[in-house]
């Protein structure tokens, strides 16, 4: 993978905010040990140095994540984040067969499954996490279905354990799915595809979209009645 920052893919930039296109397979934020510390904010921040992280993606998941250039615009969007003021949407193709054209809520509570971290577990005592999903086709050359996600809460993980608790991991999931959906895709199947919220200083209407590189008909997220109400 390149380490070149000139290589980020930036999909929005301004004086306050850049949002930008993490490929899979790469750190959102240093990890522990010299051998992490190639991650998506040290690269932004040698092409912007003003660059701070708002948010984050795990390491195994692309797409879109958004950048602050100053610390009043990042306390800004961190509220934002916090307040549910920031719509997100992924996709990913998920094992098995789902079907529903409607969108369903996945509810259930999440904490750190302490001994075997980093992965977290569905436990009556976690913090409450909910999932809006929708399916947009089956995939019966891969014996999957391309799903459309929407986090209300920001837990860790929560797209990936909400999918597997639902008898559904994400195709090349190493973490929450056997041997055989690891094997399935060289990837994590899960893409942030939608960020959309209001500009934090202009007040402007922000959305930015990043097609899922794996997605086999990627207008299909886009049809009618699948967009938001403009923010």
């Amino acid at each position: 993978m390149s380490q070149d920052p000139a290589a980020l893919h930036a999909l929005y930039e301004d004086e306050h905010l850049l949002v930008l296109d993490k490929p899979a397979g790469l750190l959102s934020v240093p990890g522990r040990g010299d051998d992490k510390q190639d991650c998506l904010s040290a690269r932004a921040q040698h092409r912007w140095p003003d660059a701070l992280v708002v948010h984050r993606l795990d390491m195994a998941t692309s797409g879109l994540i958004l950048m602050a250039r100053s610390l009043a615009v990042q306390r800004m969007l961190g509220d934002a984040f916090a307040s549910r003021q920031v719509w997100k949407r992924y996709e990913a193709i998920v094992d098995g067969a789902l079907e529903s054209k409607h969108w369903q809520t996945i509810d259930l509570p999440l904490m750190a499954d302490w001994p075997n971290r980093p992965l977290q577990k569905v436990d009556a005592a976690g913090k409450p996490s909910l999932t809006r999903w929708r399916t947009l086709q089956r995939l019966p050359e891969c014996a999957g279905t391309h799903v459309l996600l929407e986090p209300q809460t920001g837990r860790s993980h929560q797209l990936r354990v909400h999918m597997a608790a639902l008898g559904h991991p994400i195709l090349g999931d190493a973490l929450y799915g056997d041997g055989r959906v690891a094997a399935a895709a060289p990837r994590l199947l899960l893409h942030a595809t939608v960020l959309q919220l209001r500009h934090p200083v202009t007040g402007e209407a922000l959305r930015v979209e990043s097609p899922a590189p794996f997605a086999p008909n990627p207008q299909d997220a886009a049809e009618e009645g699948l967009r938001p109400p403009a923010p």
